[in-house]
């Protein structure tokens, strides 16, 4: 809504129209200057087509009669104060709220003093080298710029009557001393009448917009009392006196404010809306604005006022400018207000939304981010360090697939109260997603506090919980990164924090681990090593060696372990300790494993029978439901008898898969596959596991197999108790890493049945273990 326009329209000061002051109306003659200048910018290359068509003309009548090194020189100069003018007005863009102010005027006109200084240099500078028909040649050139100029520049009167009367001042002097009085005359009467008729132009450009205002507001105004009447409508209108006194207050205004119209009639304005405020002075800061605005007489739009009515806070927005007669004096204010609280609740509703996980009422991953953005910035201004957690549960899968959603999502919420009792106003804490959540600490210069609280996290996380009637119990691992040392951007410490993160996981959880720039490179190397993972199969890098695996007693040959190997022509030898973890990651095992297990088959197949062999079966690949239907193809293909094949698992199969793993290892047992845990005694043991999965051998992890040969008792007892317990249970135990005499006789005396280790072989190539095969068979035939 825009100042009233009494009828009939107001006078057109020129001091105005230049863009030297304001006229009667500031609000108008801002709202008439933008405009001007968006019309200027509409013409800009019209002017700029003339000045570059003028130049050109002028360097084509020069040739040969001036220098050609000041003709060139003036040439560009006046191309590129073009091209520069007209590059400026088409970046003008539509000023804020079509209002613009008196400074923004003196750019087109120092422009247009720029472009008449160049074109007013012409016939001073070059009279010296031309005749008077190449100078007539040159007016006519000039002054048909000029009328270019006034038609492109018709809205900036100033800019245009600048650059008008300098050309044409200069070149009625150089007519003048090239003895042509008359000619002068002439052209400074043509550009009189071009100023005059520009001035007329703009005067009507500008009376034009005063009009389309005029009637804007009208209809405006219009629109306004129309909802006015509307009871469904939420705006009403109001008016004040030039004392900031409400004058005829609309019924809707009066319901608005809680009170009757002749009590609020004649009453100041300010004093209706800051209700009990106006006696104490405790006003808020948007009802300051409001009286400074009055105050300094300027309109004002789209100001969200806080109101009480009857004991409700309310949210007005208000918007109103100044009254003013045809004389320009100043009459009061007119507005209009609307009640906007219901959309401002749902606007904050929807900014919590977006601001906060919708589960645990924390700060979620967007909020997170501008937090530690603000937290970063804050402490590069001030000199300071600010820490990022990166807190991820451990176990927390489990209690989803052995108790359900609803249950892990109560965890969360438990898990959620806690960390928020444990951060103070220093620190902000929140949920990235899944099980993982974060702690932005504002001020991390105490090295020593950080550490405490990401401990402290660790130790209140892994206390029990109560869910459901269900005790639970579940640890954290905490990744910490610092700025600036670890990063000076938010995305840079949070990778920094997920890279510190992921060795606390790596090293089995429940510890925090602070970012190392190793951790940088060890994470490039895993992502060079995946890249170059994914082609190794198709480049045919990736071979088996076989490891024999003998009698304890006789050292008769009893099969081989198929052990995996990768030769890359760049890296070299990548040890399976390396590789492997990679493959799960990017679940490239599948594959993987699927090569391996009908490789490791078609060559034992080859092999006399009664040689076994063992393939290493990874937990990911059991997650495949095609698994089974690969071993059984496998063996169809290659011709091996499933007795000859038999594949190692570790206990950890059980605790991701819980039944689902009993019941592909039993279809894999019903084909005729042996099955042999591997490592048993490094993880988590379970007595459970032997008697709900049918396994024909056990492999004693070679830790223990070195720790018993040096004496120590509980090794040994151990592998006593392992060794009596296969046997009841029928099954065989193999001993691994056996490398010396003496772990042999150990392990034949605890009455291990098979061993595995350098002593009898080491991972053999396919040629040397088929070879080794073949000499088993005819030792045992001789």
């Amino acid at each position: 809504m825009t100042g009233s326009i009494a009828s009939p329209l107001p006078h057109v000061s020129l001091p105005a129209l230049l863009g030297l002051r304001d006229g009667n109306d500031p609000d108008l003659w801002a709202r008439i200057r933008a405009a001007q200048l968006l019309a200027g910018r509409q013409r800009a290359l019209l002017l700029l087509a003339a000045h570059l068509i003028g130049a050109a003309m002028v360097a084509l009548l020069l040739q040969g009669r001036a220098p050609l090194v000041p003709v060139m020189l003036w040439t560009v100069a006046a191309a590129s104060l073009a091209v520069g003018t007209a590059v400026r007005r088409l970046r003008v863009r539509n000023y804020p709220g079509g209002y613009a102010d008196l400074p923004a005027m003196r750019g087109p006109i120092m422009e247009a003093l720029a472009l008449g200084i160049v074109w007013a240099a012409l016939p001073l500078a070059f009279a010296p080298y031309i005749d008077v028909t190449t100078a007539l040649a040159l007016h006519i050139v000039m002054a048909v710029l000029m009328a270019a100029t006034a038609l492109a520049m018709v809205s900036l009167v100033m800019a245009a009557t600048a650059f008008i009367g300098m050309t044409a001042l200069t070149a009625a002097i150089a007519l003048t001393l090239a003895g042509s009085l008359l000619g002068a005359i002439a052209d400074l009467l043509f550009a009189a009448l071009l100023c005059v008729a520009t001035f007329d132009r703009a005067r009507a450009l500008a009376l034009l917009h005063v009009a389309d205002v005029t009637l804007a507001e009208r209809d405006e105004t219009v629109g306004l009392l129309l909802r006015d009447f509307d009871d469904t409508s939420p705006d009403w209108l109001w008016q004040t006196d030039a004392a900031r006194r409400i004058i005829d207050p609309s019924p809707r205004f009066a319901a608005a404010c809680g009170r009757d119209r002749a009590d609020i009639a004649d009453r100041p304005l300010l004093e209706i809306l800051a209700g009990d405020g106006w006696s104490t002075g405790r006003v808020a800061p948007a009802l300051r604005e409001l009286a400074s605005r009055l105050q300094n007489r300027e309109s004002f739009r789209d100001l969200d006022l806080p109101v009480v009515v009857d004991g409700e806070l309310r949210c007005w927005q208000i918007a109103a400018s100044p009254r003013r007669d045809a004389d320009g004096h100043f009459g009061g204010f007119r507005g209009v207000a609307s009640d906007v609280t219901e959309e401002r609740a749902s606007a904050a509703k929807i900014a919590r939304l977006a601001h906060y996980d919708t589960l645990t009422g924390l700060p979620n991953r967007l909020f997170v981010n501008e937090a530690l953005t603000d937290a970063l910035a804050r402490a590069e201004h001030g000199r300071t360090r600010c820490a990022f957690m990166m807190i991820d549960l451990d176990r927390f899968k489990a209690v989803n697939d052995t108790l359900g959603h609803p249950v892990g999502d109560r965890l969360l919420g438990k898990v959620s109260e806690r960390l928020a009792l444990l951060v103070t106003e220093c620190e902000l804490v929140g949920r990235l997603g899944g099980d993982e959540f974060a702690v932005v600490v504002r001020d991390a210069s105490d090295p020593q506090h950080v550490e405490g609280l990401a401990r402290t996290i660790i130790d209140t996380l892994s206390r029990p919980y109560e869910v459901d009637q269900h005790t639970l119990y579940i640890g954290a691992s905490v990744g910490v990164a610092t700025s600036p040392r670890d990063g000076r951007s938010a995305e840079t410490l949070i990778r920094s924090a997920d890279l510190a993160l992921y060795r606390s996981k790596d090293q089995g959880g429940g510890v925090f681990h602070a970012y190392e720039p190793q951790l940088h490179a060890d994470a490039e190397e895993r992502r060079v090593l995946e890249m170059a993972l994914r082609k190794a199969l198709e480049n045919g890098e990736l071979y088996i060696d076989y490891q024999p695996v003998v009698d304890a007693r006789s050292g008769a040959l009893r099969g081989f372990e198929a052990l995996l190997r990768w030769r890359h022509p760049a890296f070299g030898q990548i040890p399976p300790s390396k590789f492997i973890p990679i493959a799960e990651e990017a679940r490239l095992i599948a594959m993987i494993g699927e090569w391996v297990v009908r490789t490791a088959c078609a060559e034992a197949a080859t092999w006399p029978d009664g040689v076994r062999v063992a393939v290493n079966v990874s937990p990911e690949q059991l997650h495949n439901p095609q698994f089974v239907t690969i071993v059984s193809d496998a063996l169809a293909t290659s011709g091996l008898p499933a007795r000859s094949l038999e594949l190692e698992v570790t206990e950890s199969v059980f605790l991701r898969e819980g039944t689902g793993a009993v019941r592909v290892l039993g279809e894999i047992l019903d084909l005729g596959v042996g099955l042999s845990l591997d490592d048993f005694g490094t993880g988590y043991s379970s007595l459970g596991y032997l008697s709900s999965t049918r396994f024909s051998s056990i492999k004693i992890d070679r830790s223990f197999v070195q720790t018993a040969a040096a004496g120590r008792v509980e090794a040994i007892a151990i592998i006593r108790a392992v060794v009596a317990m296969a046997d009841s249970l029928d099954m065989t135990t193999t001993a691994e890493g056996v490398e010396t005499e003496a772990e042999l006789r150990m392990v034949q005396d605890l009455g291990c049945r098979s061993i595995q280790g350098y002593y009898f072989g080491r991972p053999l190539p396919v040629a040397e273990a088929r070879a080794l095969a073949m000499r088993h068979v005819q030792t045992r035939a001789a």
